[in-house]
Order: C-alpha cells, then sequence, then structure tokens
C-alpha cells in the first residue's frame, strides 16, 4: 500500500510539472482531473506497463533496453483514453536561454506530442525517485 501511495503521488506531481514546464496537456476540471490522472497513471504504470514489457521483450532484448520507450508511451496514451477531462493536443515547449546553454523552441502534434509528454515524464519522475532514494 505504502509502494502505490508513492507511486500515486510521484506521479501526480510529475504529471503537474510536466504540465508546468511544457503547454499543451489540458486538464478539463484542475485539480480534480489531475489527481484523477495521477490514479490512473499509477494503476496503468503498475498493472499494464509490465504486461506491455512483456510483450515486447523480444524486441526490447534485441535493441538492449531501448526500445522500453515504448511502454511509457502506451501506458501515457491509455490514461489520456481511460480519464475523462485529460487530454494531449500538443506538446509546445517556449525555449529555455541561460548563459551556459541554450534550449530551442519545440513544437509537435499528435502523436509525437504524446511521445514528447511521456520522455520529459519519465525523466522528470526518475528525478523525483532519484530524490526520494
Amino acid at each position: 500500500m505504502k509502494r502505490i501511495l508513492r507511486h500515486f503521488v510521484i506521479d501526480s506531481v510529475s504529471i503537474f510539472l510536466v504540465s508546468s514546464i511544457a503547454s499543451g496537456m489540458f486538464f478539463e476540471k484542475g485539480i480534480e482531473t489531475l489527481l484523477l490522472t495521477g490514479l490512473g497513471l499509477t494503476i496503468a504504470s503498475l498493472i499494464a506497463k509490465p504486461v506491455i514489457n512483456i510483450l515486447l521483450l523480444p524486441v526490447n532484448l534485441i535493441t538492449f533496453g531501448l526500445f522500453r520507450w515504448v511502454s511509457a508511451v502506451a501506458v501515457l496514451y491509455i490514461v489520456t483514453l481511460t480519464v475523462p477531462g485529460f487530454k494531449i493536443l500538443s506538446f509546445n515547449f517556449g525555449g529555455y536561454t541561460s548563459l551556459w546553454i541554450d534550449f530551442p523552441q519545440v513544437y509537435f502534434v499528435g502523436f509525437i506530442a504524446i511521445f514528447a509528454f511521456s520522455l520529459l515524464h519519465s525523466v522528470v519522475s526518475s528525478f523525483i525517485y532519484w530524490l526520494i532514494k
């Protein structure tokens, strides 16, 4: 139970941070839809992701684990289908410029937007898990 609660909190916080970093992810009822999305992402990650990883095991072995991102994209797509009020319409990152590094502006639509949000969610949630450990 503690593990599930930890997943729920981390998934909800990381979805919020990802939606703050890049626009295009919409929650129709605000915090209610955000928490429902976190719950859906937790359930899909704990149930569907292992099944998808087993189905993709031969391809994953051939690519030395580089094909594992497909399961994260599939989980996020499942959540967009099942959670009412949660939509991913586009991925719009305004760019970032500092003294040492420049990130250009990026804009994606459709399935590539789901892929981009999935990649960003994986990075943010991995960083949060790393902070907790």
